[in-house]
């Protein structure tokens, strides 16, 4: 697929919180993330005037993650917010040695201990898990610099490994654990 048919990078992904205010202290305070806007919107949706507020978190590349909360509670109800239960279902974030570290001592000033937070050696990379107030798992990955150089080869075997995978060849590839 060429580079130019492809978006240039995600904008924002968006979920729904009951308490904006913890939302706001997590991703500022803790996860390190900036407020950078809050829209107080009214909308006609899905068949009804529904009032909100859309707040957004920043990343370094200008990237956000977002939160609505509603002013009605039977809105609020209806779209969430839905945290599925599972480890697989999470938000992850590449981030460097020195605000990983920082962000893990924020993480135990804060009084999470497990199984709110964790931390998985994936042999590619180092993470960090934390559940934020909403119930959704924030993942804080720092990439093995031996394992990133590898990143080519990831490209051009990321077709075979899922052929393969899907024909019922279950062997590991991930050597670098």
């Amino acid at each position: 697929m060429a580079t130019a048919s492809r978006p240039s990078r995600l904008h924002h992904t968006a979920y729904v919180t009951k308490d904006m205010e913890a939302t706001r202290k997590f991703y500022e305070e803790i996860i390190g993330l900036p407020l950078v806007s809050t829209f107080c919107e009214s909308d006609e949706l899905f068949g009804k005037m529904r009032t909100y507020m859309h707040c957004f978190f920043a990343l370094s590349d200008d990237s956000a993650l977002a939160f609505f909360q509603f002013a009605d509670p039977g809105d609020q109800a209806e779209f969430g917010p839905k945290m599925p239960a599972s480890p697989f279902h999470h938000v992850a974030l590449n981030v460097d040695a020195d605000t990983q570290k920082a962000i893990e001592k924020r993480i135990a000033a804060a009084g999470y201990k497990e199984p709110d937070t964790y931390v998985l050696e994936h042999g590619y990379c180092r993470s960090v898990y934390v559940v934020d107030p909403n119930g959704m798992i924030i993942e804080l990955c720092l990439d093995d610099e031996e394992a990133v150089k590898s990143a080519d080869d990831w490209k051009a075997n990321a077709h075979s490994e899922l052929k393969r995978w899907l024909a019922g060849d279950h062997k590991i590839n991930n050597y670098y654990r």
